[in-house]
């Protein structure tokens, strides 16, 4: 079975777009390409409650769970707005992604 292919790469900066966290924002830190998820920095925080111990004194911590990534779109930098990703081929023969709207490449 292949994996799908998804347009968001680590280090991407999205906006959540529907869901608990819509219109937070956040760079990726890691995708799941099997699930077909994504973590995002400080979104999507939960707090864990564990027995004390020396790695967890207080007996709880943060931690970022995963979200869908239709529920995320990137960010257009030369709009800052979200927008849609498409793929093409540049001048030198390498697979680019832009934003269909404004043309801007990544």
């Amino acid at each position: 079975m292949t994996q799908p292919k998804f347009k968001i790469k680590k280090g991407d900066t999205v906006q959540v777009v529907t869901g608990k966290g819509k219109g937070q924002r956040g760079a990726i830190k890691r995708v799941f390409l099997d699930d077909g998820k994504v973590i995002i920095d400080n979104v999507n925080v939960v707090v864990r409650n564990v027995k004390p111990d020396y790695k967890h004194p207080q007996g709880s911590y943060k931690k970022e769970l995963p979200i869908d990534i239709s529920n995320v779109s990137l960010i257009d930098p030369s709009t800052n707005r979200p927008g849609k990703v498409g793929l093409k081929i540049d001048e030198a023969g390498k697979k680019v992604r832009y934003f269909k709207k404004t043309g801007t490449v990544l």
